[in-house]
């Protein structure tokens, strides 16, 4: 393994009941997180590949803890979000490296398909910090029905020289959606919009 890993967390969210209203079947959200060390933490580099090729290993492995854990198989996954939060020695730079060059095609591997762009969000902070993972569907951004987030955190983490790196998947939009736009069962799944 690329990453050092000091720690994964694994839970599921799932909403039985809105305004009153049951939500049959429930909305399940799962969310993966991994705190690893960071190898650039106090010092620039120009060159990040270890983070990338550390985002690339996370990326299949939470996917993969966040389908288990719906107890889906992988086409059954509908959204799915990513997020980093780096510790107060390393840099902003540091989550983009693990989140945007290659975390996204074992991410879709994991989830089957995913032809829309997998929605992002990073920042540093200490321990405790907590993170907002946005979330949209894997093969239509125009479901609106699929625009959602779920809070990420872990109590003594990041430490100075680590980062949280977090995935959620769902196999279900937003409890009782009624704004519009593209429905699931319209979804060609070709350019990642429609």
């Amino acid at each position: 393994m690329t990453a050092q890993i000091r720690k994964i967390i694994v839970q599921v969210d799932e909403i039985h009941l809105e305004m009153g209203r049951p939500i049959s079947p429930p909305t399940r959200r799962a969310l993966a997180m991994a705190v690893i060390a960071n190898p650039y933490a106090g010092r620039y580099s120009e060159n990040l590949d270890e983070l990338i090729a550390i985002g690339e290993e996370l990326g299949a492995l939470l996917g993969q803890k966040c389908v288990k854990a719906l107890g889906i198989e992988p086409g059954q996954a509908q959204s799915y979000g990513k997020a980093a939060i780096v510790g107060e020695s390393g840099e902003l730079e540091h989550a983009a490296a693990i989140l945007h060059p290659k975390l996204g095609a074992p991410l879709r591997a994991a989830v089957e398909k995913g032809a829309a762009l997998v929605p992002s969000a990073k920042k540093r902070g200490g321990m405790g910090t907590s993170i907002d993972v946005p979330l949209g569907h894997k093969d239509a951004a125009f479901v609106r029905s699929h625009f959602d987030a779920m809070e990420a955190r872990v109590s003594d983490a990041p430490r100075a020289q680590e980062i949280v790196v977090a995935v959620v998947v769902t196999d279900s939009g937003r409890p009782l959606p009624r704004i519009g736009g593209l429905q699931v069962q319209e979804i060609q799944g070709q350019d990642g919009l429609r």
